[in-house]
């Protein structure tokens, strides 16, 4: 009789199999980045990027320090951060006319947009 199991002869192909792949998953890797190049950053690029990067906090700060409108057709207006507080403060010294105040600043920007009007049919 054979010494060898059938769970033993079955093992051995699995683990071939397995090597097999891991050499092809190297190959593959080692293909994709020798035949594509990331370009270098030079003086031109790093020039942009500080630009840009000068453009997006120039607009934080905006954003953050000035007041502006977020939507002017309902009514939402952007406070820098000490001026919000302050109207806080103001308005909740009467905590009840704060709550309607807020629910109903609430309710008015979370309100629907209206329903455009209907175009009549082209075959009426």
């Amino acid at each position: 009789m054979n010494s060898t199991t059938t769970s033993e002869r079955t093992v051995w192909p699995v683990g071939v199999a397995f090597l097999i792949a891991c050499f092809l998953f190297a190959v593959i890797v080692t293909a994709v980045k020798f035949s594509t190049t990331v370009p270098a950053i030079d003086a031109d690029r790093a020039v942009m990027r500080v630009k840009a990067l000068g453009e997006i906090r120039a607009a934080e700060n905006q954003a953050l320090n000035h007041p502006g409108w977020i939507n002017q057709d309902r009514g939402l207006v952007r406070l820098p951060i000490s001026v919000a507080m302050q109207i806080a403060e103001r308005e909740w010294q009467n905590p009840a006319a704060a709550r309607s105040n807020l629910t109903a600043r609430v309710e008015k920007a979370t309100a629907p947009a209206p329903q455009a009007p209907a175009k009549p049919s082209a075959f009426e």
